[in-house]
C-alpha cells in the first residue's frame, strides 16, 4: 500500500483499490487527490495485472465531495480568478475521473461506508456498481452551497432514476439513505457496515477474475446502449460477439462448460 496525497493505493489479487483518505474532512477533495486519482485510473486502464477497480473512502466516509471550507477561504483571501483556465481544468480532470471510470474495459466498483455528497456522489454513480455499508448516505448537496453539479451526476442520475427523481435529488438536495438509494437503484448492495470491507472485496475479486475482454465488450454495449437507438445497439452487439467468439478466454470457457469446470481466464 502507498500513500499519494491523501489517495491510498493498494493491489490486491487483480483489484486496484484507491482509497480517499482526509477521514478528517470526510475525504473532502483536493486538487492533489484529484490528480493522482487521475494518474492511477490511467495506469490501471493500461495495466494487464488490474482486472477492477475499487473506490472508497477512509474513516467512516466515501468523500463529501470538495472541499468547502477552503472554497472559503480562498473567496476570502480574493483569489484572483482566470475564468476559461478554470474552465478547462475542471473539464480535464472530470474527463480523467468521472468519465474514465464510466467509460474504461474494466469493471469500476464504489464501496460507501459513509457519506458520498457532491462531486463524491457524482464519482460513485460514474462506477459500473455501488455496495454501501445501512449508515451510509448520499446527496448531491450542491443547490445547498449554490453550486450546481459536476462530474457528471447530473446524466448519471438521470439515467439511473429518470428526470422527474434526478430533478428533486437535485433541486431539493436532500440525504437519501441507503433503503431508498436501494429502492431506486442507485446502489446494487446495501450490507452491515462491519461488513462492508470483505463484501465490496469479495465482489471486486470475483469481477477482477472473470473474462476481461468480454468485461469491455459489455461495458462498451451498455454504455452505447443509454445514447443509441435498438438498431444501433444490435449493430453494436453483433460486432462485439464476433469478435470475442475467436478468442482463447471464449474457447476456454467454452471448454469449461462441456468438461463442467471453472474457466480459467487469460484476457486473450
Amino acid at each position: 500500500m502507498t500513500d499519494n496525497n491523501d489517495l491510498l493505493v493498494r493491489r490486491e489479487d487483480g483489484v486496484l483499490v484507491l482509497t480517499f483518505n482526509r477521514p478528517q474532512h470526510r475525504n473532502a477533495l483536493t486538487q492533489e487527490m484529484q490528480v493522482r486519482l487521475a494518474e492511477e485510473l490511467a495506469a490501471a486502464e493500461l495495466d494487464r495485472e488490474i482486472g477492477c477497480v475499487l473506490l472508497t473512502g477512509a474513516g467512516g466516509a466515501f468523500t463529501a465531495g470538495g472541499d468547502v471550507k477552503n472554497m472559503a477561504r480562498g473567496h476570502a483571501a480574493g483569489q484572483p480568478i482566470d475564468q476559461l483556465r478554470r474552465m478547462e481544468a475542471q473539464r480535464q480532470s472530470q474527463r480523467r475521473t468521472s468519465l474514465r471510470l464510466f467509460e474504461m474495459g474494466k469493471p469500476t466498483l464504489a464501496a460507501l461506508p459513509g457519506p458520498a455528497a457532491g462531486a463524491g456522489f457524482s464519482l460513485a454513480l460514474a462506477c459500473d456498481m455501488r455496495i454501501a455499508a445501512d449508515t451510509a448516505i448520499m446527496s448531491s448537496a450542491f443547490v445547498k452551497i449554490g453550486l450546481s453539479g459536476d462530474y457528471g451526476g447530473t446524466y448519471l442520475l438521470t439515467q439511473l432514476v429518470g428526470p422527474a427523481k434526478a430533478r428533486e435529488i437535485y433541486l431539493l438536495g436532500d440525504r437519501i439513505d441507503m433503503r431508498e438509494a436501494l429502492r431506486l437503484g442507485l446502489v446494487n448492495w446495501v450490507v452491515p457496515a462491519a461488513e462492508l470491507e470483505a463484501k465490496s472485496m469479495e465482489i471486486a475479486k470475483r469481477l477482477a477474475s472473470g473474462p476481461r475482454l468480454a468485461h469491455r465488450a459489455l461495458k462498451d454495449n451498455l454504455n452505447r446502449a443509454m445514447t443509441g437507438s435498438f438498431a444501433e445497439c444490435l449493430d453494436n452487439e453483433s460486432a462485439n460477439l464476433m469478435h470475442l467468439r475467436d478468442t482463447e478466454d471464449h474457447k476456454e470457457a467454452a471448454r469449461a462448460f462441456t468438461e463442467k469446470r471453472t474457466p480459467k481466464f487469460v484476457g486473450r
